[in-house]
């Protein structure tokens, strides 16, 4: 009942959303980083946004979350939804988002208490001070991505659905430590708006919810990775086709002399759906690799049937693989 509650409140706020973009002409015409034809509406994630945080208050309250996470999750989440609408409203410069995902990224590390005896490949590595270091980056990494990712529709979000339903499943039925609520959560909502965004687009996310996904999950991730890196792994794991795709693609195109913030389409999930004339088959694609081929490896790496890390690698393989096939990060001409 208190998910239903929430994806209805989601679904009916993205219809009030889809009203108001209408009214004051915030439409995302398409560019060359697009693959929509259409001039739609943008900002439905908004919905999202608010759906979820007030959630978050209701669980605070019922002592489902602790105060401390809820307040980290509530205050980050918020900030970068509002950076995010703001941006969505009118151009904000890439260098000034980028500082304030560091200094959001940087409080939240330090209000969830730092990471400084984080230990891989069974301890044998202790990174000490530096886990720091690398839970900010992955925070920022994340948040960003989510953004690169979200250029068809349903795509964002099916991926924040499939990983949180995943884990939440791992957490309610193995692990007793954590608690599952705030990311049914978060699937409830997304779910709600995902009703407006696929299989047609009627409107669109925006960065206001698309990077708030991103930094959510990270979070979400990183408050596993206090109680196990094996947990952490398999947070990897189910975010494996929006990383995998993402990273590959920066990777490559700036070893092909490209800038890392210029605008483009050559994502393995925008040739995809370029090569199949469709958003849908790819979207669906997605959901298929995250649920037969993601979440069984997760769910031996939370359990630590094999080395946590190694099982991140045999899941990232194919993933590559499908991003070597689709040409992800050449030249869209090449």
């Amino acid at each position: 009942m208190f998910v239903l509650t929430f994806f209805l409140l989601s679904f009916m706020l993205t219809y009030l959303m889809r009203i108001y973009a209408l009214k004051k002409n915030i439409i995302d015409n398409p560019n060359e980083r697009s693959s929509h034809s259409i001039p739609t509406p943008r900002g439905g994630g908004v919905a999202v946004v608010i759906s979820y945080l007030l959630g978050l208050v209701v669980l605070i309250y019922l002592s489902y979350l602790s105060l401390s996470i809820g307040l980290t999750l509530i205050a980050a989440c918020f900030t970068i939804a509002l950076l995010g609408f703001l941006d969505d409203h009118g151009h904000i410069n890439a260098l000034a988002r980028l500082a304030v995902h560091f200094l959001v990224a940087i409080a939240a590390v330090v209000s969830l208490g730092g990471f400084s005896e984080v230990g891989l490949f069974n301890d044998t590595i202790q990174l000490g001070w530096f886990a720091n270091i690398i839970a900010v980056l992955f925070l920022v990494w994340l948040l960003n991505l989510y953004n690169f990712m979200d250029g068809i529709n349903g795509i964002a979000s099916i991926e924040a659905i499939s990983a949180t339903v995943s884990m939440g499943s791992i957490y309610l039925l193995f692990i007793s430590g954590l608690s599952s609520q705030a990311l049914f959560l978060l699937a409830a909502c997304t779910a709600g708006f995902l009703l407006w965004n696929f299989p047609k687009a009627r409107i669109f996310m925006g960065d206001a919810c698309s990077g708030f996904l991103g930094l959510v999950l990270g979070i979400l991730a990183l408050i596993a990775l206090k109680q196990d890196v094996a947990l952490f792994c398999a947070w990897l794991i189910c975010l494996g086709v929006f990383v995998v795709d993402a990273t590959f693609t920066l990777i490559r195109r700036v070893i092909n002399g490209h800038k890392m913030y210029d605008a483009h389409r050559s994502h393995a999930y925008q040739y995809a759906s370029r090569k199949y004339n469709s958003h849908t088959v790819v979207t669906f694609g997605v959901l298929a690799i995250n649920v037969v081929w993601l979440l069984p490896i997760a769910y031996l790496a939370s359990q630590s049937v094999l080395m946590p890390e190694l099982l991140i690698l045999i899941a990232y393989i194919p993933l590559i693989l499908l991003a070597i096939y689709f040409g992800a990060g050449k030249t869209e001409n090449a």
